[in-house]
């Protein structure tokens, strides 16, 4: 009796299960966007779809293949569907809720927009989760050439500064070989020219290098490699991109990468590819 006793009141007190979160979508505003029944937007936490440019007026009658063909896809994948989110990410800039999303039969919604093409990866420091099988579902579509991979405007950069200084103030996908690895006051650089007043170069900031650290990874071991970078591309003594989270840097020739160990989410069988080219969108 007595250890039935404790048992119960053991049982008494452990602390209640929080319950699985499941979502009905009423609306797909965009490739990257659900609306749900209650009222509230989420966005797909991860990715970037494609979208129209940012100066873009709705009403002058233009129209934007590759967005409508990405929040057609979506809408596909989850407009009337029950989801549910996977671990927690902060909001995105309008105050959105970001999450990871299964379906209720668990199709990973990020993982098909990546794999049809119609979204690239843009993680955060507070969403990266699954960071690697969403860049291998997008490694996937880019190869194969689907979808936004089709156009220039999506298309991965080479590291000439004089090109990437045209694309200021955007997120890119860079790739390049790293001549030379300095740190500095607890920074990293990593540049791809010999001049690093004018050439492209990647800075880590010590804050970001703790979680180097935590990953595993010593950005000198970058020097000499490959790599393929994302960001928002700036111009301070050349191109530069800096460095928020260890998942913004792939090495592309082996060698430890930042990623989720996570088992990932089932993604369903592959879809038809996007719509057709528009080398004006951008996101």
């Amino acid at each position: 009796m007595r250890r039935r006793f404790c048992l119960l009141l053991f049982c008494l007190f452990l602390p209640a299960a929080a319950p699985v979160e499941r979502w009905r979508v009423v609306a797909v505003p965009d490739g990257d966007t659900l609306e749900l029944e209650d009222g509230r937007r989420v966005r797909l936490a991860g990715i970037e779809a494609a979208k129209p440019p940012r100066n873009a007026d709705p009403g002058d009658g233009r129209r934007w293949p590759l967005a409508e063909a990405a929040t057609a896809a979506l809408a596909e994948l989850a407009l009337g569907r029950v989801v549910t989110p996977r671990g927690e990410a902060g909001p995105d800039r309008h105050g959105r809720p970001m999450a990871q999303l299964t379906r209720e039969d668990g199709v990973w919604l990020q993982a098909e927009m990546l794999a049809r093409g119609h979204a690239r990866v843009h993680t955060r420091p507070d969403a990266r989760g699954f960071a690697r099988e969403m860049l291998a579902a997008e490694e996937t579509a880019r190869a194969q050439g689907r979808g936004l991979w089709r156009t220039r405007v999506y298309a991965v950069r080479g590291t000439d500064p004089a090109a990437l200084a045209r694309d200021r103030d955007s997120f890119q996908i860079v790739e390049g070989r790293v001549l030379r690895v300095s740190k500095t006051g607890g920074e990293a650089y990593l540049d791809f020219g010999e001049d690093w007043r004018t050439d492209t170069t990647v800075h880590i900031p010590r804050a970001v290098m703790r979680d180097f650290g935590k990953a595993g990874i010593d950005p000198l071991s970058y020097e000499g490699r490959r790599i393929r970078v994302r960001g928002w591309i700036g111009l301070r003594s050349g191109p530069m991109i800096d460095i928020t989270h260890p998942e913004q840097i792939e090495r592309l020739e082996g060698g430890p990468t930042a990623a989720s160990a996570t088992p990932p989410p089932r993604s369903a069988s592959p879809a038809p590819e996007a719509g057709p080219d528009d080398e004006d969108e951008s996101e």
